[in-house]
């Protein structure tokens, strides 16, 4: 059986939401930036469970706050990826309330959070921020060298089917 799901990827610009894109999808990395504007849409058929599950996602360009993100970029999302760079406190300072107003606009769906760049910090600073942000499943992940890239999406996806 088949399923497609929409899932959205949320967070501050420069956080490495269209670099986990590419590496989940194309497995590559650039390192260099190109902003996205509006939203970019990819595809990849995952296995779970027994089903193939399309998902559908939503590269959406990163704001520094949840609220201008245009609401018709999450409606019908199955899912999310929120993300945020572990070298820029300013993309986590605010996580909690941004995940409450994402809570808000979409109630319901399974959100999964992405300690992202975990390459650029050292794992005393890792886990003196993770644990500084006291959140029950936050995945690291490192889109340049790919570790935890497809176990978020893999994550993400168990938890929509």
């Amino acid at each position: 059986m088949s399923l497609s799901k929409k899932v959205i990827l949320i967070g501050h610009f420069g956080v490495g939401k269209s670099s986990l894109v590419q590496r989940f999808v194309h497995q590559k990395f650039s390192d260099q930036y190109i902003t996205t504007i509006g939203v970019k849409i990819d595809k990849k058929v995952v296995q779970v469970d027994g089903f193939d599950v399309t998902m559908i996602i939503w590269d959406i360009a990163g704001e520094d706050s949840q609220k201008k993100v245009p609401v018709s970029y999450r409606l019908g999302a199955h899912g999310a990826l929120y993300v945020f760079d572990l070298s820029r406190p300013s993309t986590y300072e605010n996580l909690q309330s941004e995940l409450d107003y994402l809570n808000q606009v979409i109630p319901g769906i399974p959100v999964q959070i992405l300690a992202n760049k975990m390459d650029l910090v050292n794992d005393t600073e890792r886990e003196d921020i993770l644990d500084s942000l006291s959140l029950e499943e936050v995945l690291e992940t490192s889109a340049k060298t790919g570790l935890h890239v497809e176990e978020a999406f893999q994550r993400l996806a168990k938890k929509m089917v």
